[in-house]
């Protein structure tokens, strides 16, 4: 006995994750849109991740956009930093 794979659109696991939330029991979905508890669950995850963000570019958080800028503006100091310490040694070998 095989069983044929089904294929479920972007708008249909929306859906189904909103509502899962709005009813609080994956159970009682998956009974209704006889999916398995399996895939609702990796939708569930996949939509706070933001796989499922209409543009399909994934939708960063908050955090995950301090985080970024952050790691950017770490990056942009710690090259300044860099440059100083080259341009000091530089600078200090000419008073020689």
């Amino acid at each position: 006995m095989t069983r044929e794979k089904k294929y479920y659109s972007k708008e249909f696991k929306i859906k189904a994750v909103e509502l899962s939330n709005q009813q609080g029991s994956l159970l009682t979905v998956c009974e209704e849109l006889s999916i398995s508890r399996d895939n609702l669950k990796r939708w569930k995850k996949e939509y706070k991740d933001g796989r499922f963000h209409q543009s399909g570019e994934k939708v960063k958080s908050a955090e995950s956009e301090e985080i970024a800028r952050l790691k950017r503006e770490l990056y942009d100091t710690k090259m300044e930093r860099d440059i100083l310490k080259k341009a000091v040694s530089i600078f200090s070998k000419s008073d020689r």
